[in-house]
């Protein structure tokens, strides 16, 4: 017994001393792993899982072990530099969290340089807890000016054996490093050699380790040329096979083969507008009343989804119109601008049309000033083109209503000049920060009259019996009240504009094709307060509440819908177009659906005709997530929910459209990061008698 007391008073008597002798190392390790746990908590909520705090113990023990190499009176150096490091990594992490609702990837440092041009956007979303990590780092400077002004250097330096320390500390953050490494799975592995699925990373392995893999991840296409390019063409060689082959044996003419060949062609590029308010009445009035026109008049598809990744807007221009997905690390924009790629634009200036963009910001928001050249277009009208003053800025630069209305005279000159053309109209009133005001014009975005966004109640008083009517704005300042001001604003101004082209004596051969370019990018929350706010009690229901409205993370990511709306003045080709199509349609399925209308093809798409694949239809998001008409596929958790009730999946539904999923995100960015269609396109089309745009 004696034996046992003694043995538990030595290991007390070492722990004692421990703490003792290495009171700044233990400093560190605990404000380093605080730092790791805030951030999981307030980006993706998962601070107490296990998994993720073990490696990111473990990986700050083994950097932490490093410092043991040095003098104590020199260790503070190295941990304070580390400290540093980890308070960047996630504050820069939070804050992107805040605006992409990803993580953050050294590759999409190039992005960096719009920052400038979205600062409203930006400030408008930070939160104060995005910048708590600057409080570890001077905290652990006061602890070692405490430190500093006692014995504790001078006493360490005797008695501290570093390289032992170094050892022992080394082995146990490699003991738990190994216990997380061993218990992977292929899949674990599959997702961090990839790195296109960020959250599901950092929620498995920690935010230290997701920075320092996707370092690595970011280097590998800047030495693409010393490994992977035969990896690369194997796979893109071996997709494409299959999918000739697929495409050969079946007639991929439908009802609308060749029904726009010869006409001209403009998209109207819709910042940030969501299928959400398509026929949506708050207090009996429309918040989108020519789109909800558009959608009587035109060939409406209503399950369509933008498919961006941290590229936003570039994202939807590169997607839409080469019919590849966005760059899983950087964006095409800004990276990958050099590249060869077939786009709408080459393949109807083949046909002998003139191509033109239009946007009221700045040319090198995006780069779109190099990016536009290459994908083929011969004009670039940019801000400069444009008489952008105080009395017609919104936002971010000219307001849609001027925009337009200066736009309107370069169209038609368009016209008398050319045969045939085609163009990209970018609006931009409609960007975050919605219903933001510059340079004093407050009521610019009300010129058509301010929604009435309130909720009005009758409220008896008990003591007298009388009835008192009450009218709560509760949706006054959030910031989808402010989305559905700026959204009623951008509708109404695209309707001038469609009366302005009605009553031109041009654009009678002219298709126009209405897109949302990407969702508004508003949390969950702010929708769960639309839905379950309840103006008598001024409470918001929660779950388990018998008035609760179910509003969860795939209501929400189906709520990401964007309107795609193909529709022309010409009456007699309007009534030929006029349907509603509700399969589920991505981005990259516009270029193939069009191309078969106006006769021209990609052999190298991603995406479908609509019309020819129909239910079959799959809509692959960047993050590895995935759509179909029954399921949506949650990629981060291996869930899936069910769209349609008494739906019975066969036995490999989901596995083979993860496989597809994954092999369609990996010849899309070997194609990017590799240029595979201007150094191997034409190989592999030998065989079908076909040659790549030069």
């Amino acid at each position: 017994m004696k034996k046992g007391f003694d043995y538990l008073k030595k290991i007390k008597q070492r722990f004692v001393e421990y703490i003792a002798t290495n009171r700044l190392f233990i400093s560190f390790v605990l404000l380093s792993f605080v730092m790791t746990v805030l951030v999981r908590n307030y980006t993706i909520g998962n601070p107490w899982d296990y998994k993720p705090i073990i490696v990111d113990l473990a990986l700050i023990l083994i950097i932490g072990a490093f410092g043991y190499l040095f003098r104590p009176q020199k260790q503070f150096n190295y941990y304070f530099v580390w400290m540093i490091i980890i308070m960047l990594m996630c504050v820069v992490n939070s804050v992107y969290y805040t605006f992409y609702v990803s993580f953050a990837s050294f590759g999409l440092l190039s992005t960096l340089s719009q920052v400038g041009e979205v600062t409203d956007s930006l400030t408008e979303k930070l939160k104060l807890v995005d910048f708590i990590y600057v409080i570890f780092p001077l905290f652990f400077y006061y602890i070692h000016r405490m430190l500093n002004s006692t014995t504790y250097y001078s006493m360490v330096s005797k008695v501290e054996k570093g390289k032992k320390m170094f050892a022992g500390t080394l082995v146990l953050g490699a003991v738990l490093l190994a216990f997380t490494i061993v218990s992977l799975t292929g899949t674990d592995y599959s997702r961090l050699s990839k790195q296109w699925n960020r959250e599901y990373i950092v929620q498995r392995l920690g935010i230290i380790l997701y920075q320092g893999n996707d370092l690595i991840q970011s280097l590998t296409p800047k030495i693409s040329s010393l490994f992977g390019y035969d990896e690369a063409v194997r796979k893109f060689r071996d997709f494409y096979t299959e999918l000739f082959a697929e495409r050969e044996q079946e007639d991929h003419t439908n009802k609308y083969t060749g029904i726009l060949e010869g006409k001209n062609v403009i998209f109207i590029h819709m910042e940030s507008m969501q299928a959400f308010f398509v026929d949506l009445k708050i207090n009996g009035e429309e918040v989108t009343p020519v789109l909800n026109q558009l959608t009587k008049e035109g060939m409406y598809f209503s399950n369509f989804y933008s498919q961006t990744s941290t590229g936003t807007s570039s994202d939807t221009e590169f997607t839409l119109n080469t019919s590849l997905m966005p760059a899983l690390s950087s964006t095409v924009f800004m990276s990958y601008y050099n590249r060869d790629y077939i786009s709408i634009e080459k393949l109807l200036k083949e046909k002998g049309y003139y191509t033109f963009s239009a946007h009221g910001n700045k040319g090198g928001m995006w780069n779109r000033d190099k990016m536009h050249p290459n994908l083929g277009y011969d004009q670039f009208f940019d801000k400069e083109y444009f008489d952008v003053n105080s009395n017609n800025t919104v936002g971010l630069g000219i307001s849609d209503q001027a925009f337009f209305q200066q736009l309107l005279p370069k169209l038609e000159d368009i016209e008398e000049k050319h045969e045939n053309y085609m163009g990209t109209i970018i609006t931009l009133s409609n960007h975050s920060p919605f219903a933001a005001t510059k340079d004093g014009n407050p009521d610019l975005y009300y010129t058509y009259g301010k929604l009435d966004l309130t909720n009005t109640y009758e409220k008896v008083d008990e003591e007298t019996g009388t009835v008192e009517v009450v009218t709560d704005d509760y949706l006054e300042g959030t910031k989808l009240g402010n989305y559905i001001h700026s959204v009623h604003y951008a509708d109404l101004a695209l309707g001038e504009f469609i009366e302005m082209i009605k009553n031109s004596d041009k654009f009678n051969d002219t298709v126009f094709v209405f897109y949302g370019d990407h969702d508004a990018k508003l949390r969950m929350s702010e929708y769960q307060y639309y839905y379950n706010y309840d103006v008598e009690t001024g409470i918001v229901y929660q779950q388990g509440d018998p008035e609760y409205y179910e509003y969860d993370y795939y209501q929400h990511e189906l709520n990401r819908r964007t309107p795609l709306i193909i529709w022309t003045k010409d009456a007699s080709l309007r009534r030929k177009l006029k349907t509603v199509n509700d399969n589920v349609m991505g981005m990259y399925d516009i270029m193939p659906t069009l191309g078969n209308m106006m006769g021209f093809e990609n052999p190298f798409a991603l995406g479908h005709d609509i019309y020819d694949i129909k239910e079959d239809n799959v809509v692959i998001f960047p993050n590895g997530n995935f759509l179909t008409n029954y399921v949506y596929y949650n990629n981060s958790d291996s869930a899936h929910y069910v769209l349609k009730e008494g739906v019975e999946l066969e036995e490999n539904y989901i596995s083979d459209l993860r496989d597809y999923t994954d092999k369609v995100l990996d010849v899309s960015n070997s194609i990017i990061v590799h240029d595979l269609i201007k150094k191997e396109g034409d190989k592999l089309l030998v065989g079908k008698g076909e040659t790549v745009n030069e």
